[in-house]
């Protein structure tokens, strides 16, 4: 008998002449997750992976691996032989276990018999198999196919992988699959989780960040660069581009009006994304808008920037509501880095009165007093690059 984990997949499985390209992606994606754990062999299945690796490495093992894009759900199982009387055995202690372990009143049996040459089907060795446990065990506990306390899985296939608890993960589509994009990390909650949602639909995400230095400081930086390291457990390696909009917003401020200050901002930090996502072939722009939420975030706003550019614009955001928006940032520990207090770009210059139905004509009139391109031109020229390595905890 071996200890492993159960990787599963999830989507790829349907990928057909494609489902090599996916599931070399997210092996590629698990061993880099795990590198940092000695005595680790990996050998794949239908839809499957399977981790060999000492016992008490499992907790960390599952803990890195379920962060991986692709994968529904992970198992610690006992890998045995293909042998009924076996499997009865393997299955009453790990019944007797979890009896002694949890507050355990009810059970079901779930089988997936892969190798058809094994003489029962899933649904006999199910019976079976719950059966003998009731002998055994019936005093102490019920069957319940409904709502069990436990499910105990078996998968028959050359061997046969017997196991009782289920970790899930996140689902999507391994990273690096999708294209790739840049997205506009501010230091808000919403602009993280965009980032996270993007990538686990297989996008290779990387960033850019707008500041005001010096009138933001050194530590709003700072946080900016906690965060990408936090979502680098989940993007992996990727590009960080540090944009100072100080002059911009300095020339804003001189020749346009006050109430523009957000939206003619705006405009240009997405100028100035396009300008470095072409240059690194990215494919798109990404933000945390969500509708209405706020004066930039209207309709009206949001056309009135989306016109500078001509490169697509996801918003993965721009119907949730706020609370399922904070929910993902708390599971992916973000949260808390979002809401220290430190300035922002946006929070420079900030306008009292700030528009919600821009007018697309009167800023355009608005921008012809400014040398657009120059200002463009100079925060381009002074822009630093970082590469945020994936940090193994």
């Amino acid at each position: 008998m071996e200890n492993v984990i159960i990787v599963r997949f999830g989507e790829i499985s349907l990928k057909g002449k494609n489902k090599r390209f996916f599931e070399d992606k997210l092996i590629k994606h698990i061993r880099n997750n795990i590198k940092g754990i000695e005595n680790v062999h990996l050998y794949q299945g239908y839809s499957r992976v399977y981790i060999k690796s000492d016992k008490k490495d499992q907790p960390e093992i599952i803990d890195k691996v379920r962060k991986v894009f692709g994968i529904v759900s992970l198992s610690t199982a006992k890998c045995i032989k293909t042998e009924f009387e076996i499997i009865k055995e393997t299955a009453l202690e790990e019944l007797k276990n979890r009896l002694e372990q949890d507050n355990i009143q009810s059970f079901k049996i779930v089988t997936k018999r892969a190798n058809k040459k094994f003489p029962l089907d899933s649904m006999e060795v199910s019976s079976s198999l719950g059966e003998y446990l009731l002998e055994q065990l019936g005093d102490k506990i019920h069957v319940d196919v409904h709502n069990p306390d436990l499910v105990i899985r078996v998968e028959i296939r050359d061997k046969t992988y017997l196991s009782s608890n289920h970790y899930k993960a996140y689902g999507g589509l391994p990273l690096e699959t999708n294209g790739s994009a840049l997205l506009l990390l501010s230091g808000g909650i919403d602009s993280p989780v965009a980032g996270w949602i993007m990538a686990k639909r297989g996008v290779k995400v990387h960033a850019v960040h707008f500041h005001s230095y010096p009138f933001t400081s050194e530590r709003a930086q700072e946080k900016i660069m906690d965060l990408a390291k936090e979502l680098s457990m989940y993007i992996g390696e990727f590009k960080i581009f540090s944009v100072n909009l100080l002059n911009i917003q300095k020339s804003i401020s001189e020749f346009c009006q006050e109430e523009e200050m957000t939206i003619i901002s705006r405009r240009f930090m997405t100028r100035i994304a396009q300008e470095i996502a072409k240059k690194h072939h990215f494919d798109a722009l990404i933000t945390g808008d969500n509708i209405g939420q706020v004066a930039s975030q209207t309709m009206e706003s949001l056309r009135v920037v989306t016109e500078v550019t001509e490169m697509p614009i996801f918003r993965p955001l721009i119907a949730f509501d706020k609370e399922d928006i904070v929910k993902i940032a708390k599971d992916i520990n973000t949260y808390e880095i979002s809401i220290q207090p430190f300035e922002d770009c946006c929070s420079v210059f900030l306008p009292k009165r700030p528009l919600i139905k821009p007018r697309l004509d009167f800023i355009k009139a608005s921008e012809e007093k400014l040398d657009v391109e120059g200002l463009i031109s100079e925060a381009l020229d002074n822009l630093k690059e970082e590469t945020i390595e994936f940090e193994l905890e």
